[in-house]
């Protein structure tokens, strides 16, 4: 597929996502800047930076939605993998699928990380608004005054004023009294312990006490919040003292941004980028971050499966991928009962990590994963089998050298594959 094509088509992908800014062409324009290098990047292990500026440039566009970073994921993963690598046979398909999964997630990690400074640098903006019209309406109450309750008034992000002396709320907009979940009339007059409630109090309340006592001056957090009708949020709360021309303080000023949904699609990027797509298990990305920082002895397992090529052959790739999913489950289910993890890393292969394990612990789980999946798996009303080779290693400490470790099991896997006959490492039934 060429850059022009590439951008051509994901273009048409971004038709439906919010994007004022830019007409098709111009998003055409936009992004035939950046294919070449992410073609280059996938095809020939180039720069993954290219990812970042991709992300960087639909923020700034205005793509503020998880809908465009979906279909770009599945565009770098699946489009344009199966356009240039038409056969996962091919001995460059599963490089090139690495790479694509590597300028996935750095995509994906990007533009959450652009996607939250440019929210957050809008609350900024907000916020110091309310705070230049707060210190303005001592000097020049009237005009001042009118400003800030414009602002207040009608602020898409909630903000509220405290009583220094008494910690009891002064004022709130609505936009505030909808992020807590209160009526905006029941709010002025209460404290804000009162509001919040016991199953709020935390480390927000602890900041907003060090700021009545005078020991800082303003703070800034995360929160989670439950609201009174049981639902749940993520809040980003600012809280500021607002100070006369003598330097004493007034009144605090909050301003707060449900940023529940950023979240949520914070962590489907996250999951997304570090999960398979196919069988739902940990991939190569995730599996290598949790081993190293395994506490050892660390087991690992290293799966091959034997005599999966023929199913795909001669019951194609849809069967084949169902054999897979079956395989996942059954893996997901045997590793589980012993608090392991199992993580596909491409193709038939797959892994498994336990934590504080010992070799005939290893051994033992190793049996019991090619019980697991000796049992015939059931494709389109037939039964197929496929054999299992695994190889084995024990970390004793901490692996530093990770490739060390893989190489171990990799060996050990190849050993095991060339000691089994092969009516024990393939062959489909029911046929």
């Amino acid at each position: 597929m060429g850059a022009r094509e590439l951008a051509v088509r994901w273009a048409d992908l971004l038709d439906g996502a919010v994007a004022p800014t830019l007409t098709r062409a111009q998003v055409v324009t936009l992004l035939s800047r950046y294919t070449p290098g992410l073609i280059t990047a996938i095809r020939e292990g180039g720069d993954t930076a290219i990812a970042r500026e991709i992300a960087a440039a639909l923020v700034a566009a205005n793509y503020r939605d998880s809908l465009a970073v979906h279909r770009s994921v599945l565009l770098i993963c699946v489009g344009l993998l199966d356009a240039d690598y038409p056969d996962p046979a091919a001995p460059d398909y599963f490089p090139a699928r690495t790479r694509a999964l590597q300028v996935a997630a750095e995509f994906a990690a990007a533009f959450t990380a652009d996607l939250r400074t440019a929210a957050l640098a809008e609350q900024e903006t907000t916020l110091a608004a309310a705070l230049t019209a707060a210190r303005e309406a001592e000097a020049r109450r009237q005009l001042s005054e009118a400003r800030f309750e414009a602002i207040f008034t009608g602020a898409s992000v909630g903000i509220g004023t405290i009583d220094i002396t008494t910690g009891q709320v002064v004022d709130v907009n609505a936009a505030m009294a909808e992020t807590l979940g209160f009526a905006r009339e029941t709010m002025p007059g209460r404290s804000v312990a009162d509001i919040l409630g016991p199953q709020n109090i935390g480390h927000a309340f602890a900041e907003f006490q060090r700021l009545l006592s005078g020991e800082v001056d303003r703070f800034r957090l995360e929160t989670e919040h439950s609201r009174p009708d049981g639902s749940h949020s993520t809040i980003d709360l600012s809280m500021s003292v607002v100070r006369d021309g003598d330097g004493n303080p007034r009144f605090l000023v909050g301003v707060t941004v449900d940023i529940t949904e950023r979240k949520q699609l914070a962590d489907r990027l996250w999951h997304d980028a570090h999960h398979d797509s196919l069988t739902g298990l940990p991939n190569r990305l995730l599996f290598f971050d949790r081993l190293a920082t395994a506490v050892p002895p660390v087991g690992v397992c290293y799966l091959d499966l034997d005599g999966f090529k023929e199913i795909n052959d001669e019951r194609g790739h849809t069967a084949g991928d169902r054999v897979l999913r079956d395989v996942a489950t059954r893996l997901l289910t045997t590793v589980s009962a012993v608090g392991g993890m199992a993580a596909r890393i491409g193709g038939d292969e797959f892994i498994v990590l336990v934590e504080r394990c010992g070799a005939d612990e290893l051994a033992k789980l190793a049996e019991e994963i090619r019980t697991a999946l000796a049992c015939p798996f059931e494709v389109d009303g037939q039964q197929v089998t496929v054999g299992a080779s695994i190889g084995t290693a024990v970390a004793e400490t901490a692996p530093a050298v990770v490739d060390d470790l893989m190489h171990t099991v990799d060996t050990a896997m190849y050993a095991n594959k060339s000691q089994r006959t092969p009516r024990q490492a393939y062959g489909p039934r029911g046929r």
